[in-house]
């Protein structure tokens, strides 16, 4: 892999993709955003989404990574990997909406394999089709590294067949427009005796279901209005709408997070890479006295010099490892030091980028300024970094 701030790809089909990716992302979409004067801290509406999600759905991008059955192209990891950092790369304010990150496809994942053909049709394939939305709801205030700890409650009843749900989730991605969350609990009366393990399950939940409440979840430091909390009083959820088997639920969360860690890392160097991108058009532009640009000191040499290398080191290891998932391999180790590495590594390369700006890079409604807010949460979203140490000493330990 060689190094590029536009790279190519060998493979013609990938190839394709990213150009036509490009083309949606640097044209269309972002002459739609122009249009509708949207911001990183826009307060988006369905109105906004919905066409982007049809549009996105037609031009083969929403889902693309599904199985054919499913409208998809079945991708490979590496495939999808490449048109993650696109959308990463490219600016836009909604290229989150553009594969089914934000409340789409891709926020469902392999809950697929997991529903019932009820399910499928009322929810997941709608969702695929660009005219449902969904938020994933694990997260609690003194429940998030460790997700085991929650206490929002699944109570059996037994006379309407279902369950009552009683908790309050926080960090509900892309709840302000979802229509369903799907919301893990944990079965009432285990994990309440010292030794009884506690027991989890699934639910697709309705947000309009007597008993639920989507109120505007805290605003994060990328400025965002993408967040809910999903609040829920003894809500009646049907037994159809259970997700998999009873007390499988923690699984089905978990099950990919190992492939999803690792597809988190793409969209943040593409983000990265559009910093350094900014970055060097800044250091060619700007003069400074004696009317050189800035790129002719030595000291900002050096600077751009350590970002680019810190992002190749970062995007190489991120698509060996993603090769080898592509080739059917355990990659839990790599994963992790995927995260960690491509984490702090990204935040050093921005924080370079905000000091090269100067005064613009502390500028509110610069795009350098945003990208540092947002990327410094890569830090802490999805694992924190101690976490992922955590683990890598874990496997360390345990293989060796």
């Amino acid at each position: 892999m060689t190094f590029s701030l536009r790279p190519s790809y060998d493979d013609p089909h990938t190839a394709r993709l990213v150009e036509r990716l490009r083309d949606y992302l640097d044209g269309e979409l972002a002459d739609y955003e122009a249009e509708r004067r949207i911001t990183p801290t826009s307060r988006l509406t369905r109105a906004d989404l919905e066409p982007v999600w049809r549009r996105s759905r037609e031009l083969g991008f929403y889902g693309i990574h599904l199985p054919e059955e499913y409208g998809g192209q079945n991708l490979s990891y590496t495939q999808l990997a490449a048109l993650k950092e696109e959308v990463g790369a490219s600016g836009r304010v909604l290229s989150h909406s553009v594969l089914g990150d934000m409340g789409g496809p891709l926020r469902a994942g392999d809950i697929l394999k997991h529903a019932t053909p009820y399910q499928l049709d009322t929810y997941l394939l709608p969702l695929i089709r660009g005219e449902r939305a969904c938020c994933f709801s694990l997260t609690e205030t003194d429940a998030g590294s460790d997700v085991r700890s929650m206490t929002t409650t699944a109570v059996r009843d037994e006379d309407r067949d279902g369950y009552r749900l009683t908790g309050h989730k926080v960090f509900s991605s892309a709840g302000p427009f979802a229509d369903f969350a799907i919301v893990v609990a944990r079965m009432a009366g285990t994990g309440e005796q010292e030794g009884d393990k506690p027991s989890f399950s699934a639910f697709l939940v309705d947000l309009d279901s007597p008993g639920c409440r989507v109120e505007d979840g805290a605003t994060p430091m990328s400025g965002e209005h993408i967040e809910s909390d999903i609040v829920l009083d003894d809500c009646f959820v049907p037994a159809a709408n259970l997700l998999g088997e009873e007390g499988k639920g923690m699984r089905i969360a978990l099950g990919r997070v190992t492939t999803n860690r690792l597809l988190h890392c793409p969209t943040v160097l593409g983000a990265t890479r559009r910093a350094l991108d900014l970055t060097l058009n800044r250091t060619r532009t700007r003069k400074v006295a004696g009317g050189q640009p800035l790129l002719m000191l030595q000291a900002i040499q050096h600077k751009v010099a350590d970002m680019a290398t810190e992002l190749y080191a970062a995007r190489s290891m991120t698509y060996a490892a993603l090769a080898a998932l592509d080739e059917g391999r355990e990659v839990h180790a790599e994963a992790f030091m995927c995260k960690l590495f491509v984490a702090e590594s990204a935040f050093r390369i921005l924080d370079e980028a905000v000091q090269i700006h100067g005064k613009e890079g502390l500028t509110q409604g610069n795009e350098i300024e945003f990208l540092f807010r947002k990327i410094r949460m890569f830090r802490v979203l999805t694992g924190t970094s101690e976490i992922q140490r955590n683990g890598i000493a874990k496997l360390l330990a345990f293989h060796h």
